[in-house]
Formats: structure tokens, C-alpha cells, sequence
């Protein structure tokens, strides 16, 4: 790969570093065509991109992105062997619950996750996979913050709705007693 090809790989990874908000790196070494085939097909279908690159490339991409300098270090353990990307738009989880499926629905033990950034937190080795694969989008945990400041609100608006009846009712009798 010559120099210019390198130097236009690490700013598409810089790019999408900065683009997506959540990543997973995986391990997928060992797949045949026909399982790499249906494990891309399957992102596809999740609207996940996946892309491979060298190690070296992906480092000085996490290095070079403002996003994810700063555990660009934290990365470079688990970038040995062949690696690549499933870049994440949507949520979180959507790579994790693809990932786990296709282990399942394959009965395969790869591609196995090395590692994963969700909106900057890391997750770094494969024990992770089960809780990244359950975690709530953005919007799930929103709406269970709402629905929890909503509920206290109701029981208010409830309250005020059945004493006004009986306010209504002390008003009647008083004002029946005052004539």
C-alpha cells in the first residue's frame, strides 16, 4: 500500500470517528468468504459499516480524530492481529445485538469484539458483548427519564382534579346552608 493510499485511509477513519458515535472493533480473522459475506450483509442490513484496515492505520486515525484521541492509548492494546470497524449511527446497541445474532444464528465463535466505544465510554474485551448487545438508545433512555418525571406530575394533576369535586361540593353546601 503506498503512502497516498495510507494517508487516504487514516482520514476516512478520522472522518468517520468523527461521524459515528459509537464503534466496535472486531476480530474476524478465520471467517471463509461465504461467513464474511453474510457477516457484511448482515450490517448492511442494521445500517452498520463495517470496514477492515491495518492496525497501524486504525491507531493513527483514533490519534489524528478529536473525538477519540484521548483513549486512542486504551485502543492500542487490543489493536493486534486483523481487525475492523462497525461504525454505528443509530445507537449503541444496534452493533452488539448484530453481532451477537450472527454468533448465534452461525453458530460461529467469530468475529469476536475486542473492544467498543459508545458516545465515548470504552468497553474493551468480548465479556462486554452481552451488556453492549441490552444497552438502551438514546431515545428508550430519554423517554424512561420522562416517563419518570411525567408520573409525579399526573399523580398531582389527579389529586387536584378529585379534590376539585369535592371542593365543589363543600361550596355547594356551604352556600345552601348560608341561605
Amino acid at each position: 500500500m503506498k503512502r497516498e493510499e495510507k494517508l487516504q485511509v487514516i482520514e476516512n477513519l478520522v472522518e468517520r470517528f468523527s461521524t459515528f458515535d459509537c464503534f466496535y472493533v472486531v476480530d474476524a480473522m478465520g471467517l471463509t468468504v461465504e461467513q464474511v459475506n453474510k457477516f457484511r450483509k448482515s450490517c448492511a442490513e442494521q445500517n452498520i459499516v463495517y470496514q477492515v484496515a491495518k492496525n497501524t492505520l486504525i491507531q493513527k486515525a483514533l490519534e489524528r480524530s478529536e473525538k477519540c484521541a484521548a483513549y486512542a492509548p486504551s485502543f492500542s492494546s487490543i489493536l493486534k492481529g486483523f481487525s475492523g470497524i462497525l461504525f454505528s449511527r443509530d445507537s449503541g446497541r444496534a452493533p452488539g445485538k448484530m453481532l451477537k445474532a450472527f454468533l448465534e444464528a452461525e453458530k460461529l465463535s467469530l468475529p469476536v469484539l475486542k473492544g467498543a466505544s459508545i458516545h465515548g465510554e470504552l468497553f474493551i474485551g468480548v465479556e462486554h458483548l452481552d451488556a453492549l448487545s441490552n444497552l438502551k438508545s438514546k431515545e428508550e433512555v430519554l423517554g424512561d427519564i420522562m416517563a419518570l418525571l411525567k408520573a409525579p406530575i399526573l399523580n398531582v394533576v389527579a389529586a387536584i382534579q378529585s379534590g376539585e369535586k369535592r371542593l365543589m361540593g363543600v361550596v355547594e353546601t356551604l352556600s345552601k346552608a348560608s341561605t
